[in-house]
């Protein structure tokens, strides 16, 4: 289950690290966002990528929450259960 998302743009494109509750790590690169693509943009396109690994591997809803920037180029965020699945399940 994904728990964090390390997002950094690169000369050669948007670099993503999405982080586990298990301790484990994967990154990639986010191919369908161009080089010169908004961090907006960005952001919402690992958001969605994250969302949708969520839902289809554990096949639970999360929300992302981006934390305020601490360098340029680089953003955080935290990856929780969703408010409504959580209180379902509790």
């Amino acid at each position: 289950m994904p728990k964090g998302i390390v997002l950094l743009t690169t000369p050669e494109g948007w670099r993503h690290s999405v982080l586990t509750v298990e301790g484990g790590m994967f990154c990639g690169r986010l191919a369908d966002v161009p080089v010169n693509a908004d961090p907006a943009e960005a952001r919402a396109a690992a958001a969605a990528m994250v969302v949708g690994l969520a839902h289809d591997f554990h096949e639970a809803d999360v929300d992302v929450t981006w934390d305020p920037p601490r360098q340029p180029g680089a953003w955080t965020a935290q990856v929780t259960v969703a408010a409504a699945q959580a209180n379902a399940s509790g």
